[in-house]
């Protein structure tokens, strides 16, 4: 693992406008950021058209091109990081069910077109559900991009949002509790 100290100061030169500090930061931490999208490739799961690497790539290229992000520090950086990677495979995810319904392919004949067609409805529906969550509350939403997007645990979680450790596992419940509901169609 990489010097955390090191890439907070690196985070603060890309804030400050150096260009090639974020560079510096993505090749530094590429195996954990990596990790962290292969978490998120498996949620979707089936056999996913898109790539670990391409997901970390295409969120790397959304970050770059998003302009200068006052970066706190690392675990901020992996937070956004992980909401990029999100964003990515949502837009793979409604391309993937709007193609089908714009009836460029045939329907599905084999279990495994069936099972990526699922997950995609389920992984839009838990960013739809997740969308509620966080416009009723917004740190609950936080605490649920934190733990399950970017797999910080409870104390890195706790730091970022401010809070003590207690708060983010009492957060970290009754967000799933919600979202449990919303998925099941029993929300409300």
């Amino acid at each position: 693992m990489t010097d955390p100290g090191e890439i907070t100061r690196k985070l603060s030169a890309a804030r400050q406008g150096d260009p090639v500090a974020l560079d510096e930061v993505f090749a530094e931490v590429f195996d954990e950021i990596r990790r962290i999208a292969a978490a998120q490739v498996r949620r979707v799961g089936g056999e996913n058209t898109l790539s670990t690497t391409a997901v970390v790539h295409e969120a790397y290229l959304k970050l770059a091109r998003s302009g200068p992000i006052a970066w706190e520090d690392r675990v901020h950086f992996f937070a956004v990081a992980a909401r990029a990677m999100r964003q990515v495979l949502l837009n793979h995810a409604r391309a993937h069910l709007a193609q089908k319904r714009g009836g460029q392919r045939p329907l599905p004949l084999d279990e495994t077109e069936i099972a990526i067609d699922s997950r995609a409805a389920e992984l839009i529906e838990m960013d739809v559900a997740l969308d509620r969550l966080t416009a009723l509350d917004p740190r609950l939403g936080r605490v649920v991009e934190l733990r399950y997007y970017a797999g910080l645990s409870v104390e890195e979680t706790a730091g970022l949002l401010g809070v003590n450790d207690r708060t983010v596992k009492r957060d970290w419940k009754a967000a799933r509790a919600f979202l449990y509901r919303e998925l099941q169609g029993t929300g409300g």
